[in-house]
């Protein structure tokens, strides 16, 4: 249970106000906040789901992540509802239908089905990691995920969404990306820096929180 931990009820809406009042189709998240960003995109997500029924894609960079995500999000309804649809990785709410995928191509057996005129949402979320999502050596075991990097770039599994979806959210710190609008919030703050030992360390790292 997070619950001391949440992100208060106003300052949940505010955000997510932000986020519905944007003209920007194609929003990045880029701060160092991880789940509290999450929670933030998903309550928009699902709001506009009420707003406009049809199919909404969470796109998590591996199932690791998910979990994570299902766990430590910074608010309970987010929390639950992402833990209901980590197994069936397929949910309907209401109108609509939410689906869940993985960067790997093998991922998308759903979603690549899916009726594109009735996709109206999604989620990308990338690990903090730096650690590119496919080593080079490893790509003739991997043919379907070459192939779509040779079609869309390096970033297929967001690429590959903004060709289908009116509006994408992706999390992502530390990363550029070509057509995406970055959109911040100021009651996250930024970390600084500090040197300990040769390391280049937050002030306040909490290595077990977001």
């Amino acid at each position: 249970m997070n619950s001391k931990k949440d992100l208060d009820k106003s300052t949940l809406y505010e955000a997510v106000k932000t986020l519905v009042e944007s003209p920007a189709k194609h929003i990045h998240l880029d701060q160092q906040k991880l789940f509290t960003l999450f929670s933030i995109a998903f309550q928009y997500i699902l709001f506009r789901s009420t707003k406009n029924p049809g199919h909404y894609i969470i796109r998590i960079e591996d199932s690791m992540l998910a979990e994570k995500l299902a766990r430590k999000a910074k608010d309970e309804t987010t929390r639950k509802f992402m833990n209901r649809l980590l197994i069936p990785r397929r949910l309907a709410y209401g109108n609509s239908t939410f689906h869940l995928d993985y960067f790997p191509l093998a991922t998308w057996g759903v979603t690549k089905d899916l009726p594109k005129e009735k996709i109206q949402g999604a989620i990308i979320v990338k690990n903090t990691s730096h650690n590119p999502l496919i080593d080079e050596s490893d790509f003739r075991h991997v043919t379907d995920d070459q192939q779509a990097i040779s079609l869309f770039g390096k970033d297929y599994y967001l690429n590959t969404l903004m060709e289908i979806s009116p509006t994408t959210i992706t999390i992502a710190f530390e990363e550029v990306f070509e057509g995406l609008e970055p959109i911040q919030f100021g009651f996250i703050e930024e970390r600084s820096e500090r040197m300990v030992d040769g390391v280049m360390i937050s002030e306040d790292v909490h290595f077990e929180e977001d």
